[in-house]
């Protein structure tokens, strides 16, 4: 077991080689006690729904351009039980629920109370009668263990205050060889925009290496998008 000082030295020195990042691999995981991006989070504690239906389901941005192909790219499958973890308006909730049919299942996983709510009640009215809302803690998905076969992660993983956590609680949820699909912006020193740069805590190696050492394996990268990247990860065999 690492000692509280030697916990405290690592997280000083992780602070000091990367600004922000609060986490230190170890061999056992990693010392985080408090969040990696504190405020990130804020906009959404009481979300203008409409104001982001506007802002996230709108021509021009990457992903609702490349909904369609972004779906299909998942692998999900009809009778699978999929979560999508930061469900946002549910733009992808929707799309997987069609996917995976009347016998399979998504979560609609959100921190924002009002966010959950809005997708619910959006797929009722589209008929889409597989989907459950699920309101979560900001480290943990708050999902039932061995309960799902793939969580998409759209946009979302940079959210994630307290990611060893929360991916720990995702490796839980689910089943023996289920995947996680990792969508987020390329940041890139000297390329990527202002915004990106300052709202992305860190870059692709970083957030792999982040999920890799909770549990899961990298098995797949496709140039799918142009200003995200896609990863696919695999649970790992104990």
């Amino acid at each position: 077991m690492i000692q509280p000082a030697r916990c405290f030295q690592l997280l000083v020195l992780g602070a000091v080689a990367w600004a922000g990042l609060a986490l230190v691999p170890t061999n056992r995981g990693w010392c985080q006690e408090k969040s990696v991006n504190p405020g990130i989070n804020n906009s959404f504690q009481d979300p203008d729904v409409s104001q982001f239906v506007e802002r996230f389901e709108k021509e021009g941005r990457e992903v609702y351009d490349q909904r369609q192909a972004i779906v299909a790219a998942t692998g999900a499958k009809p009778g699978q039980a999929v979560a999508d973890v930061g469900a946002g308006t549910g733009l992808f909730t929707r799309l997987l629920a069609e996917k995976v049919g009347p016998q399979g299942r998504v979560y609609a996983v959100d921190i924002a109370r009002k966010f959950v709510d809005h997708v619910e009640a959006a797929c009722r009215e589209a008929g889409l009668g597989n989907v459950v809302g699920v309101v979560c803690q900001p480290d943990s998905a708050d999902l039932p263990e061995a309960s799902v076969d793939l969580v998409f992660l759209c946009d979302t993983y940079h959210h994630f205050e307290f990611p060893e956590k929360t991916m720990r609680s995702i490796h839980r949820a689910l089943r023996p060889g289920g995947e996680v699909i990792l969508i987020d912006f390329k940041r890139v020193e000297g390329e990527s925009s202002d915004w990106i740069l300052n709202h992305v805590r860190a870059g692709q190696e970083v957030f792999a290496r982040e999920v890799v050492s909770a549990g899961f394996e990298l098995v797949e990268e496709k140039r799918l998008l142009k200003d995200n990247y896609f990863l696919r990860f695999r649970k790992a065999a104990k």
